[in-house]
């Protein structure tokens, strides 16, 4: 579960850095816009969003559990 969250994570971080290369590239010295921009961000809410879905079924079915910080403390 761990590798899988990981491997998440740095999905995540790779398309906001090819959103970065988009952004920064295109659109300079006359050329037109590829929209790969756009594209790297929609895997990111995409993976985001199925980050979310697999911490949330990782509780439901008990895989994970909340940790929380100790009643007064």
């Amino acid at each position: 579960m761990k590798y899988i969250l990981a491997l998440a994570f740095a999905g995540i971080l790779a398309s906001l850095g090819w959103a970065l290369f988009f952004m920064l590239k295109d659109g300079r010295d006359g050329r037109a816009k590829s929209g790969g921009m756009v594209r790297a961000l929609t895997v990111r809410i995409g993976l985001s969003v199925l980050l979310f879905l697999c911490v949330l079924l990782a509780w439901k079915l008990g895989y994970i559990q909340p940790g929380g910080l100790p009643v007064g403390k």
